[in-house]
């Protein structure tokens, strides 16, 4: 039994060291636009995340549409690469605006990574 315990151990050590944090990853060249017009505007965020990690990984990014006053008007998050793991340095381009029905208040956002899985 001990030995299992020891072996478990062994196999489970590496990889909860390589765990990576939301800090691991970065969100640049983040572009706001409102698109088309009248019933038909939809928002576009678009933005890179970069994987800053030493170890492979994938993230979920959420963005926070807010008024002229800081209130949250809506929050969508996303996963931009899906369940691929980004490798280390390694960069995903992405647009989470479809997931936000646009609202001609919206007049700030902000997207921060809340979560990192390794699929």
């Amino acid at each position: 039994m001990k030995k299992l315990l020891v072996a478990t151990l062994l196999m489970v050590a590496p990889i909860a060291a390589q765990a990576c944090a939301p800090t691991d990853f970065t969100i640049q060249d983040v572009k706001v636009s409102a698109v088309g017009s009248g019933v038909g505007t939809r928002l576009s965020v678009k933005g890179k995340l970069v994987n800053n990690c030493s170890a492979a990984a994938a993230a979920q990014v959420r963005v926070d549409a807010k008024d002229g006053t800081g209130n949250v008007l809506a929050s969508k998050a996303g996963w931009p690469a899906g369940t691929t793991n980004l490798s280390p340095g390694q960069s995903v381009d992405f647009d989470l605006g479809r997931m936000l029905h646009y609202q001609t208040d919206m007049q700030s956002y902000s997207l921060t990574v809340v979560d990192v899985r390794a699929w």
